[in-house]
């Protein structure tokens, strides 16, 4: 599921091309995927409180499954976006579900840790699964791509349906009021508001990666896959290092160091497109803040409630797919407004916007 969401940026050229579209309508694409993620995740959780975990991760993964053959199959740009929307839901479903049956499933002690695992599998959708499909729609078209994401769901489908028990019992609230609660901590609120802002920034140069460093890479999909390999793999390294300093000096201040190398880098960035050893520099260099902030914002919001740890989890992941969501807008305006080149320093500006902001939830704890 993660590889089909992360993919999509990596293929926004193909189907530019196959649709005759510009990169701003390509981008929405992505912005509805994002955008029925975040509805999709409180929504339809609350809907199905009273299912049994194994039954709604199964059926958000056949939802997936349908959405994303539904995509390879779509002869339109306003089929793709219908398909989207339907593989998006099953996503929204499965994602915090998944967290909170991973929790339920161990000690309370290991709870962390076991929700941390399961964010894992979108380091190695970025770091692995992206790559290697943007690379397959290059030599065998986009339409390949989202066959692949398809045939990946079906291991991760057989594996629910033979380790995770019938019935896991959870203490998460089944009320759509009850899950929205812990909003109304003030703290909680900030922290989410970081997440909201520092992601937009983190995902407009994603997005739009392939737009972005098209000089660089000539319209080489194998190109643009090595910039992403790139940066999912140091993105993978940022996280890890993000996590052991977040247990050493916190979760805010790690934060605070990510967002300030961000907006550096993103500042810097407009300067490295043209030119592939550039880019990979580039790409590497943004990639250590980009996924830095990700577990040390989990690690505050544990650390603010820890009875509520799994809620607070699923509703940050909802903020993320919002920012992803916004970035895709905000993007297309940007590169409309300024070019793909110069898009990067709108993201600065959201960066030590989102730095005041974090910085707030700081003094208010």
């Amino acid at each position: 599921m993660g590889t089909g969401e992360f993919v999509l940026a990596g293929l926004l050229p193909l189907l530019m091309d196959s649709f005759a579209i510009s990169a701003a309508k390509a981008g929405q694409i992505v912005t509805v995927f994002a955008m029925t993620c975040a509805i999709a995740a409180p929504l339809l959780t609350t809907l199905t409180a009273s299912w049994p975990r194994r039954t709604v991760l199964i059926v958000a993964t056949v939802i997936y499954l349908i959405g994303s053959a539904g995509t390879a199959l779509a002869s339109t740009y306003e089929k793709v976006l219908l398909a989207q929307i339907i593989a998006a839901a099953g996503v929204g479903l499965f994602i915090p579900n998944a967290s909170v049956t991973a929790a339920a499933l161990v000690h309370q002690k290991f709870q962390g840790r076991a929700i941390a695992i399961v964010v894992t599998g979108f380091t190695a959708a970025v770091s692995l699964g992206a790559p290697f499909g943007t690379a397959l729609g290059g030599f065998a078209g986009w339409r390949a791509t989202m066959w692949f994401t398809a045939a990946l769901a079906l291991p991760g489908l057989l594996g629910v349906l033979i380790l995770v028990p019938k019935h896991v019992s959870t203490t998460t609230p089944g009320t759509l009021a009850e899950r929205l609660a812990p909003l109304a901590d003030r703290r909680v609120l900030a922290v989410m508001a970081t997440t909201l802002l520092g992601f937009t920034a983190v995902f407009i140069p994603y997005t739009y990666v392939g737009v972005i460093f098209a000089p660089a890479t000539a319209g080489s999909s194998v190109a643009l896959a090595v910039l992403m390999f790139t940066l999912g793999i140091v993105g993978a390294i940022g996280n890890f290092g993000a996590g052991v300093l977040a247990d050493k000096i916190g979760g805010a201040r790690v934060v605070a160091i990510a967002l300030i190398w961000l907006a550096v880098s993103t500042v810097i960035l407009p300067w490295t497109t043209t030119q592939y050893g550039a880019a990979v520099a580039m790409i590497a260099f943004y990639a250590l803040a980009a996924f830095a902030i990700t577990t040390p914002q989990q690690h505050r919001l544990m650390s603010l409630r820890p009875d509520a740890a799994a809620v607070l989890i699923s509703l940050n992941q909802a903020v993320l797919y919002l920012a992803i969501a916004m970035s895709g807008v905000v993007g297309a305006l940007g590169i409309q407004w300024v070019g793909a080149q110069y898009v990067s320093l709108i993201a600065a500006i959201l960066a030590i916007i989102a730095l005041a902001v974090s910085n707030l939830a700081t003094e208010q704890t």
